[in-house]
């Protein structure tokens, strides 16, 4: 987890006039990790719907955790909508969000619940996705370079420069990629493979959604991304391309969570049932062409979306991997063994 993920955008009620007049229903601070279109969608249709005035605030879920941890003492947004689960996870160790069980917690999928239960019921699947490689077929064509089909293809010089990745301090779909392959290949054998990968890395960019894009654009041949999102460019007319990697790869569970403290816990609450429904999970679609599986049973998988029973996935540890410690432990081994690598 396309449209550009900008680093940091708010939208308060610019873009939200046609709105119903919502002073009599409240506010709402929501704090949104998904693509700005979807941010944008959410936002209007639930104050259209609730009469519920929106600020909205868009960040990549790495920062959006940092934000939170710093505003703990002090806390700003009400709901956390969308962004990889690990930090979701994450916040709620830290007893940073709090717990919440939705009366439409029976029309999910089981692992959107299995979410909300290693949670300790504090944060909840709205959406899933597989990592692949997303790669422009006519910049690798135009080159002479056959696109990957594996993790060990990465590492061929074939792609010097030619790969793009986020960076995990900022991004969760990057510490979803590091967390996956230390899953498959053991913690010492993956930080090998990312150090050997790193002289064909030209780019750690800030958000996980800005490789794919520069896939797109033709900047880059290869990006490490969420496989949804290739398809999404590649139905906005760009020569785009997908793989999963013979040997396994990890998935992300879009999750949800009410921060802890948050100032308007009513319509905190009242978000939450909302999102967790059929229409409000296909706006992701309908607004932007995304193509996550949806948690809601009742949701249909947009068309041509990545059919997820048909990726070879690993049985991804989210217990582990979405564990505050855990995830800062690789993450500082990650700058100290490969972020701080000569360029």
């Amino acid at each position: 987890m396309t449209r550009h993920l900008l680093p940091a955008m708010t939208l308060g009620t610019l873009g939200l006039l046609a709105a119903p007049p919502a002073a009599a229903q409240g506010s709402l601070n929501l704090y949104c990790s998904v693509q700005i279109e979807w941010c944008q969608a959410i936002a209007t249709n639930f104050q259209r719907d609730t009469g519920i005035r929106v600020s909205m605030t868009q960040r990549g879920s790495g920062e959006t955790l940092a934000a939170i941890r710093a505003e703990g003492q002090n806390p700003r947004g009400d709901v956390w909508f969308g962004g990889t689960g690990d930090p979701h996870l994450a916040a709620s160790e830290e007893n940073l969000t709090q717990a919440f069980e939705s009366a439409n917690n029976a029309q999910l999928q089981p692992w959107a619940l299995t979410q909300w239960r290693q949670s300790n019921q504090r944060a909840i699947g709205v959406y899933a996705g597989a990592i692949g490689f997303g790669y422009n077929t006519e910049l690798l064509a135009r080159k002479n370079i056959a696109p990957p089909a594996c993790w060990a293809d990465l590492l061929d010089p074939r792609f010097r420069g030619e790969i793009q990745v986020a960076n995990p301090n900022s991004s969760g779909t990057a510490y979803v990629i590091i967390a996956t392959l230390v899953q498959i290949m053991g913690e010492d054998p993956a930080f090998e493979f990312l150090r050997r990968m790193h002289p064909n890395v030209n780019s750690y960019a800030r958000s996980g959604t800005g490789p794919i894009k520069a896939v797109a654009r033709g900047e880059t041949g290869v990006s490490l991304s969420f496989v949804h999102d290739a398809v999404t460019e590649r139905n906005a007319g760009f020569p785009v391309s997908y793989a999963t990697p013979c040997e396994g790869t990890g998935f992300e569970i879009g999750s949800m969570s009410i921060i802890r403290g948050a100032r308007n816990l009513t319509q905190a609450r009242r978000f939450y049932d909302w999102a967790l429904t059929a229409p409000a999970q296909r706006l992701g679609f309908e607004a932007g062409g995304q193509l996550q599986t949806p948690s809601n049973r009742e949701a249909p998988l947009p068309p041509n979306a990545p059919d997820l029973s048909q990726i070879r996935l690993i049985e991804y540890d989210f217990a582990k991997y979405g564990r505050a410690a855990e995830r800062r432990r690789l993450i500082e081994r990650w700058d100290r063994e490969v972020g701080a690598l000569p360029r």
